[in-house]
């Protein structure tokens, strides 16, 4: 703050009471009271109001507010009691809540911001200028460090998209809780205890935020946490555990205007607030994802909500949000119910209910929103939706909750089309068993059942349509992940807790070559079993066991009292032995095994296995596994095709990537990385060759997708760019502009970005560095002592729009011993980050490689930024070198 001018504020002392926000906003006005402060007045009046309200409801002492004139800028400190006490604030503004954003607009509106810490006292001041006034980096720094003795609390498997919603959801009660009491209404809540609830609520959402920016989420959505916390926290965390329970009652009877808290969220806050007393106190941590819950957690719970999982999924899928609108469907469930998937987006979610239920689903989401109170979350509930013609479908509908990563619940719904029974038969029953409490959860067996009579002597084949879900989820299981052997783990966790004891991948390679992938025993947990998984002996033509035979085409097979007791003759070889082993170790009186075959090409087998003899496979479910094994293959098939097309897109962009040219005033280095985390092939590129006049033309650009068709579409327009910059050597803006004629005239749903440009000068210098841009990141300049600065002039539509317009181009000056760097999106862009992140972020990373050899620059900007990229990376770099000087 010292670069500040020192002309003395205005300063005026508040009591720390509800009333001193609006006496503080009129004290702001008056102090700018002349026209020439009028410009900011309305600004610095709302921040200022913003600020002694957080100081009142958090700090709760008398605050100090000062103003000050600087110039053309205003400067506004709100200071109080509490320097422990750090902000708080939220970091994205919330459309669920009409409070609580104080310092998020802060945050938007301030040239600058942010706090001191003195011995006794706090002071959060921010500054703001005229419009188009830059904006300065600002934090809000930390609390001033307790000298209290601290313990060490450790949260395992945290999920974080559920915690944003735990947090929204305290602040959102705590919040109300504060202003209800402050307008004299009686909830039950101690005044004492409701500030000691407030101030550890903030200290826990600083503690676990702190741990969560520290530590990078796992794959499943869960971080595990350290966190330093006062030895005698313990109290403050139980006493704002009991505020809370008291909010919630006093928001189910409406007496508060907020939304309880929904049963994972509810459960996760208990868990959260258990864990760090129980540990204070000595006691161990317990992961979150073993606390035993009713209803029982989904597979999604821990993962923050994408609409990409759900449009991918295999499974008829529809989601919704808070508002009953539908937030994405899949095109599985826009088939099932007559629609396009987009006519379904946007629309509410009574458009798929039938009329006679649409009320009920109206007061049972209204009661589920306003109670907390779940009746068939996390249950299989027989259903019927409605078809776009009017006519009702059967389904089995499976609703499962959602975080969104900003703490925003999602309803995912599954719904598992249903044979057998009727529509009304199914509304009866659903209306029955929605009455009813979850009960435990039953695995299906594959065995002979009685059928049951339901609704009017309906009858309904309960093992028909647990196998239809069955072959679902397993196809599900392969097509969800891009790994395929994660999949086939999956298929196999899947058969092993739903149809049998054990259960085997084999894949088929090339040559006869085989892999095991998969093994799993459901007396380990539905874990893989260790020391079978591995490639396999040959497949050679003395094989003749019961796997062989099915790899060759036969099967499914069923096999009774144990492959182990298989005669001598049907074990041929070292490949039929390892088959074998399989049930000397693991155990088996009976088995199936299928073939996984698609495309007429046997691409494996399956092997499921039962240990009872009193339940053993027969010949009836030969069919069934025929079935199923038929899904996983064509799962595999699409799998491997996808590969191989990824990998003839990937030689292809490698066959295309030039030999820089070798220039003694320029250096060049250039790096391609496909993606490590997707299946996907992108149309990244990048080309670098020297003119006749002698200029070096430097281009790199991204063609619109992610396969086969954007990587032939990348070389094509490579090939035209280089023809079309030869030919005359236009000026790079002219050289765009006929690529974009050409583009569009050859290949009309082609669109691409990409930046052209021409260095130009003497050996000796002075560079120019001539550039023209179509919708592409912008070159960044980086000199020799770190300055960095990004070419953003020269920039215009990206290519295949179809609009022919002239297209700008820029040029600027290259000092001895700068960087040029172009690059495509995937070496900065990361879900969940602004644009403006991500380039601040690769322009650090440069300025501290400026002095760099160039091939270190870009291996190290690969390391730093390329490491689990979700998107191919292409980057070129050039670098100005004079001369040496001549030798005297």
């Amino acid at each position: 703050m010292s670069e500040i001018s020192p002309n003395a504020p205005i300063v005026r002392r508040f009591a720390p009471r509800l009333r001193s926000v609006a006496e503080a906003r009129r004290f702001v006005r008056h102090t700018l009271g002349d026209a020439a402060a009028q410009l900011l007045a309305e600004d610095a009046e709302l921040l200022a109001g913003e600020l002694v309200a957080n100081a009142v409801l958090h700090a709760r002492t008398d605050v100090e507010v000062g103003v000050r004139r600087s110039g053309d800028r205003v400067e506004i400190k709100v200071a109080d009691e509490r320097p422990g006490l750090g902000p708080m604030p939220q970091y994205e503004i919330q459309p669920y809540a009409a409070t609580g954003h104080g310092l998020t607009v802060v945050q938007r509106l301030a040239t600058r911001y942010g706090v001191e810490t003195g011995a006794d006292r706090k002071t959060v001041w921010c500054e703001i200028g005229p419009p188009g006034t830059a904006r300065e980096e600002s934090g809000w720094g930390s609390a001033a460090a307790s000298a209290a003795p601290r313990r060490t609390v450790t949260l395992i498997d945290l999920p974080r998209a559920l915690y944003a919603a735990s947090h929204r959801n305290r602040d959102e009660l705590l919040r109300e809780l504060t202003l209800a009491a402050c307008a004299g209404d009686d909830l039950g809540v101690r005044q004492e205890d409701l500030h000691v609830a407030n101030d550890a609520n903030h200290m826990i959402s600083s503690w676990v935020t702190t741990a969560l920016d520290e530590q990078p989420p796992s794959e499943g959505g869960t971080s595990s946490l350290t966190l330093s916390v006062p030895a005698d926290a313990s109290p403050s965390v139980l006493v704002l555990h009991r505020v809370l329970d008291r909010a919630e009652e006093a928001a189910r009877s409406g007496r508060l205007l907020a939304r309880p808290a929904l049963p994972a969220v509810r459960a996760l806050r208990s868990w959260l607030f258990g864990q760090i007393a129980g540990q204070l106190a000595g006691g161990h941590p317990t992961a979150w994802t073993v606390i035993p819950r009713d209803p029982k957690p989904g597979p999604l719970e821990t993962v923050p909500f994408d609409p990409a999982q759900v449009r991918a999924g295999r499974t008829p899928t529809v989601a919704a949000d808070e508002d009953n609108r539908i937030v994405a469907v899949n095109d599985a469930a826009a088939a099932l119910l007559g629609w396009e998937p987009d006519e379904l987006v946007g629309r509410r979610l009574l458009t798929i209910i039938p009329e006679h239920l649409r009320q009920r689903h109206v007061k049972a989401f209204t009661s589920l929103l306003f109670t907390g109170r779940a009746r068939i979350l996390g249950r299989s509930v027989p259903l019927p939706a409605l078809h776009r013609d009017g006519r009702q479908i059967p389904v089995r509908l499976v609703i499962q909750t959602q975080q969104t990563p900003e703490g925003l619940t999602t309803f995912v719904a599954h719904l598992i089309p249903r044979t057998g029974e009727s529509a009304p038969a199914a509304r009866d029953r659903a209306l029955d068993d929605a009455e009813q409490p979850a009960g435990p959860e039953v695995r299906p067996v594959l065995a002979p059942v009685p059928e049951r009579q339901v609704a009017g002597a309906t009858p309904v084949v309960g093992e028909a349509m647990e196998r239809l879900a069955m072959i679902v989820d397993t196809g599900r299981a392969v097509t969800d992940t891009s790994d395929l052997f994660q999949g086939l783990r999956e298929v196999c966790r899947i058969l092993t807790v739903r149809l049998a004891d054990w259960c085997v991948i084999d894949l088929l390679g090339a040559e006869g070559t085989g892999e095991r992938v998969g093994v799993v025993r459901r007396d380990r947990g539905d874990r893989p079993a260790q020391g079978f998984e591995g490639a396999l002996p040959p497949f050679t033509a003395d094989a003749r066991g019961p796997l062989a035979r099915v790899l060759r085409g036969a099967g499914p097979l069923l096999i009774t009292g144990g492959l182990a007791e298989q005669p001598p003759g049907q074990i041929g070889s070292p490949f039929d032995a390892r088959h074998r082993a399989l049930f000397e170790s693991l155990g088996g009186d009976s088995a199936v095994v299928a073939p996984l075959r698609a495309r007429r090409d046997v691409h494996g087998a399956v092997t499921l296995a039962r240990t009872d003899p009193a339940r053993p496979f027969t010949e009836a479910d030969l069919a069934f596994a025929d079935d199923l094994a038929h899904g996983v293959a064509v799962a595999v098939d699409n799998a491997r095709l996808y590969d191989e097309t990824r990998g003839i897109a990937e030689q292809l962009q490698r066959s295309l990537l030039p030999v820089l040219p070798r220039m003694p005033h320029l250096e060049v280095a250039a790096r391609y990385v496909p993606s490590s985390v997707t299946a996907e092939v992108g149309g990244d590129w990048y080309d670098c060759f020297v003119l006749p006049r002698g200029d070096l033309a430097v281009t790199i650009g991204d063609v619109a997708g992610h396969d086969l068709a954007a990587a032939v579409a990348m070389s094509q327009l490579r090939s035209m760019l280089r023809g079309i910059a030869v030919d005359r050597e236009e000026p790079p803006g002219e050289v765009v502009r006929r690529l974009d004629i050409a583009n569009h005239t050859l290949y009309r749903e082609a669109t691409a970005t990409c930046v052209y440009g021409l260095v130009r000068g003497p050996r000796e210098g002075p560079w120019d560095f001539v550039h023209a841009a179509a919708g592409h990141l912008p070159p960044l300049l980086t000199t020799e002592d770190g300055g960095t600065r990004y070419l953003e002039d020269g920039v215009g539509l990206m290519l295949g729009t179809g609009i022919d317009m002239p297209r700008p181009a820029a040029s600027v000056r290259l000092p001895p011993r700068s960087t040029v760097l172009l690059y495509t999106d995937g070496l900065i862009e990361r879900r969940d980050e602004g644009l403006g992140s991500s380039l601040e972020r690769l322009r650090r990373h440069t300025a501290d490689l400026a002095r760099e050899p160039l091939d270190v620059f870009c291996d190290e900007l690969l390391i730093r930024l390329g490491a689990d990229g979700a998107d191919d990376i292409a980057l070129l770099a050039l670098r100005p070198v004079p001369p040496p000087p001549p030798a005297d």
